[in-house]
């Protein structure tokens, strides 16, 4: 197996991709299929939301290879309304509907809310050392103390290495480096965590989230930082998922593949993406 490097967005389908990267109309259970022939891995953010049926993820799971990446947010129920606490049932109920995705599973992603501090982390300690080993953890804090404070930072990277979790980075800082020009930058702008950048990895499989802008060169200049970390972590054989977020995601497939086409550009024995699949059908006239 050569090495791997995946690259995603922050959702499988969207409108503005319609009939331009993706055939339009497209079946709900097709969706999937032909954004994986851009991208190999997606952030499972509607399971945020709620927890989907194992109906449901096993049509995910058929339209998707077996070293396609998910990486599924736990429900808000868990991680900010009851805060990782007595959240046993809900844990389970997550569990089992994801299990139709099998090895594509990449990562429970736990996102924790701006108001999750240092005092927090022995409830966190408490939760991921519950957890069944089965499934690889990924952790996303918002609250700047982890940070701007050396020993909050430590105490979270020592609770996350002892279980052999990740601390995923949001590097907003490509995107809060201007105002905002669109409306679309106007609302990540209120929306989105302003927070220093962290670029270590802590386990063999990082996991990065960025966003860019609405301009795609400002986008590409931006992540330059992220094509020497990602080449390194190749290179120290690490399997890192980069997941490109712009304001408005237009054109976040390729991006992500541009991101993918940059690195491979320093590191030539990475594996290609898949090719996509055609929007306009070929035919012989």
């Amino acid at each position: 197996m050569g090495m791997r490097l995946h690259v995603g967005c922050a959702m499988w389908t969207h409108k503005a991709w319609q009939g331009r990267l993706l055939p339009h109309p497209l079946p709900t259970q097709e969706r999937l299929r032909h954004y994986a022939g851009w991208c190999d891995a997606v952030e499972g953010n509607t399971t945020f939301y709620a927890t989907p049926t194992p109906d449901t993820v096993a049509v995910w799971a058929r339209q998707t290879s077996p070293d396609f990446r998910f990486v599924v947010k736990l429900p808000k129920l868990v991680t900010h309304e009851r805060r990782l606490t007595d959240v046993n049932a809900p844990m389970r109920a997550f569990l089992d509907a994801i299990e139709p995705l099998g090895p594509r599973a990449h990562a429970l992603w736990v996102q924790l809310p701006g108001s999750f501090g240092p005092a927090d982390v022995p409830t966190l300690a408490r939760f991921l050392r519950r957890l069944p080993d089965t499934h690889r953890c990924a952790v996303e804090v918002r609250h700047p103390a982890f940070f701007t404070d050396p020993r909050a930072g430590r105490e979270l990277e020592s609770v996350l290495a002892a279980v052999d979790a990740e601390w995923i980075p949001f590097d907003t800082t490509a995107f809060f480096a201007d105002p905002p020009t669109s409306d679309a930058e106007r609302d990540a702008w209120t929306k989105k965590p302003r927070l220093p950048l962290r670029t270590a990895a802590l386990t063999d499989r990082p996991i990065v989230r960025y966003l860019g802008r609405d301009d795609p060169d400002r986008t590409v200049e931006g992540w330059r930082r992220w094509l020497d970390i990602t080449a390194g972590w190749l290179r120290e054989g690490r399997s890192p998922t980069v997941f490109i977020h712009t304001p408005d995601n237009a054109d976040a497939p390729t991006l992500a593949r541009r991101f993918h086409d940059e690195v491979r550009a320093r590191v030539p024995t990475l594996a290609p993406l898949p090719e996509p699949i055609p929007v306009e059908p070929t035919t012989l006239f």
